[in-house]
């Protein structure tokens, strides 16, 4: 760590003190307004000069690391991001280990069945006290449904509702959840919508205690790749979990959920999606948060879906994700004190940079919120939106 973190992050610099590589990202950063050692809330602390040229030299992994060494600090790292990204900045820092991350997420299969178990030995095994400090009651980690809602609470649940009532759940039918995380969807349609639920999950750590949350329900817990399921289902769900899948494998995964839906069904597909092709991940978050991820286009979903299915909705919520992740943020600060000692304090400079880099990339709208409707051979008389 650097002289500049190890002090307390105290030292002051001025304007005038910049190094050439300093004072060249300062003008790269000028079209967000964004100053280095400026005084306002989204203007960036410089405690480490080598900070520059780190972003400069390895772009996104740059700024991130040196965020978690602490040779920078931002009062508030989401409208720091919300600044960069609306601005395009990004677009104007190529390092060539960036290349490189975008070839290799070109030409390699990043997400085959042995390695589809990475992310959740790496980001989702975390261990369950520091998701349920996090996350609502029912540790349900993906974004939230504000349209009516006040709290997190009220925004996830009135999410589940929502996917359970745009797949027309009713009392008897079987309903597979790709990705089920913790349960809180197949808790949530068994409990108020009659419903059966087998989910597959490629954690151990939420399969064990959502086996626990919903033993006195229908409901089956699989730790399981989605590639291997076969059998068939009135409905399928799959919320958060295609951000895992990957461009080579988008094919692959369309073909087992239609090969699992029933002809009359309907599959809903929840996922994270970009308006451009990023060829994989963002290298810092590749690294450090979910290993062999990858964010769709819609032009992609939609390649992927021709010829196995008809597009009955797209409903886009992704504003909603921003609110989720502060709810998050707010409550993993709180929280912190009873992990501090745990996990350390660059894990807490890490997660926190996490989060409100994803805050502030959604509310740049730079990536969006996806929830899909689709059918195997159309609805007849057309699918009727619910919002």
């Amino acid at each position: 760590m650097s002289e500049y973190a190890s002090n307390g992050h105290n030292t002051e610099r001025i304007s005038g003190d910049l190094s050439p590589s300093e004072r060249f990202l300062q003008e790269l950063l000028e079209p967000a307004d964004i100053q280095l050692n400026g005084c306002r809330p989204w203007d960036m602390q410089i405690h480490d000069p080598a900070v520059a040229d780190a972003i400069l030299a390895r772009g996104s992994l740059g700024l991130g690391e040196s965020y978690m060494e602490g040779g920078w600090d931002c009062q508030r790292l989401d409208q720091f991001f919300h600044r960069v990204l609306r601005a395009r900045i990004q677009d104007k820092v190529k390092p060539s280990r960036a290349l490189f991350h975008t070839l290799k997420a070109r030409l390699l299969n990043r997400q085959t069945g042995q390695k589809a178990w990475q992310v959740g030995e790496h980001h989702y095994d975390l261990g369950n006290k520091f998701y349920g400090a996090m996350l609502d009651s029912r540790m349900t980690y993906t974004c939230g449904y504000w349209k009516k809602a006040e709290t997190l609470e009220q925004a996830q649940e009135a999410k589940l509702d929502l996917i359970c009532r745009k797949l027309g759940l009713q009392p008897g039918m079987r309903v597979l959840d790709i990705g089920c995380g913790w349960g809180s969807l197949m808790g949530y349609a068994a409990e108020h919508y009659g419903v059966e639920c087998v989910g597959v999950t490629v954690s151990r750590e939420q399969t064990a205690w959502a086996q626990q949350k919903y033993a006195g329900l229908p409901i089956e817990f699989r730790l399981q790749d989605y590639r291997d399921i076969d059998e068939q289902f009135d409905r399928i769900a799959s919320v958060g979990m295609f951000e895992h899948v990957g461009r080579k494998n988008y094919g692959t995964y369309m073909d087992v959920a239609r090969r699992c839906l029933k002809d009359d069904g309907l599959f809903l597909l929840h996922t994270i999606g970009t308006r451009e092709d990023a060829s994989g991940s963002d290298p810092w978050m590749d690294r450090y948060i979910f290993p062999n991820g990858e964010l769709p286009t819609i032009s992609q979903i939609s390649r992927a879906a021709k010829g196995r299915f008809v597009v009955e909705d797209l409903h886009n919520f992704g504003a909603d994700y921003d609110k989720t992740l502060m709810a998050w943020q707010e409550n993993f600060k709180a929280a912190w004190p009873d992990f501090r000692y745990e996990l350390g304090e660059r894990f807490y400079r890490m997660w926190e940079y996490y989060l409100n880099a994803c805050a502030g990339s959604f509310r740049a709208r730079e990536i969006q919120l996806w929830q899909w409707v689709l059918s195997k051979e159309g609805v007849e008389g057309g699918y009727k939106r619910v919002s």
